[in-house]
Formats: structure tokens, sequence, C-alpha cells
């Protein structure tokens, strides 16, 4: 019964973890819309406008992102770990890993081991 319990319980946790996930991300979006939206009425710079809605966006995802690599190691524990599921959650968080790595450089133009270094030349 035990068992069963904390089964139930950590599915449950997943199941939030992965909504977190949806929902940062849905509402980075429109935040990011709304953002670029406000910069197009105060007629700013286009390209300046375009940075801040792709920094925004960018960073929603990644944070939807960290989210649903937590909601997916959750739930591979939940299940009978096999060699097959510890196989496909690897490649899960690697390809999620990726997504971060490449959305931090998108957002920072950096690498993350880079902090050390002015943001961007231009800027």
């Amino acid at each position: 019964m035990g068992t069963a319990f904390s089964h139930s319980i950590l599915d449950t946790i997943a199941r939030i973890l992965e909504g977190a996930g949806v929902v940062a991300i849905l509402v980075g979006a429109v935040l990011a819309v709304y953002a670029g939206a406000r910069g197009v009425l105060r007629r700013d710079d286009g390209q300046k406008v375009f940075e801040l809605f792709r920094t925004r966006l960018a960073k929603s995802i990644l944070i939807g992102v960290e989210f649903l690599i937590a909601a997916d190691i959750i739930g591979t524990v939940i299940v009978a770990p096999s060699m097959d599921s510890l196989a496909v959650l690897a490649l899960i968080v690697l390809i999620r890993t990726f997504l971060s790595f490449s959305l931090e450089v998108e957002i920072e133009g950096r690498w993350p081991w880079q902090r050390h270094i002015d943001r961007r030349p231009d800027k």
C-alpha cells in the first residue's frame, strides 16, 4: 500500500511539474507578445522591440524546459526503471539540455561558462 501511495504522489508531482512547464511557456509567450506590442505602439526601435520579444520568449521557454526535465526525471522514477526507460530519459534530458544551452546562448550571446565576458560587444 505504501508503494502505491508514493507512486500516486510522485505521479501527481510529475503532472504538476509538467503543467507548470506548459504554463511558464504560455504565460511567457503572452508577456513577450504584450511587451512587443507595447514597443510597437510606442514606436520604439524595431530592432529593440524584436530583441525584447525574443529574449522574453526564450527565457520563458528555458524555464518551461527546466520544469519539463524535472517532470521527466520524476516520471521515470515512478515506473520500474529498465534500461529502455533510462535510455529514453537520457535522450530526453540530452535533447532538452541542448535546447537549454542553445536558448542561453541566444539570450546572453555567450556560453554559460563565459559569464565573466561582457554580454554583447554591440550593447
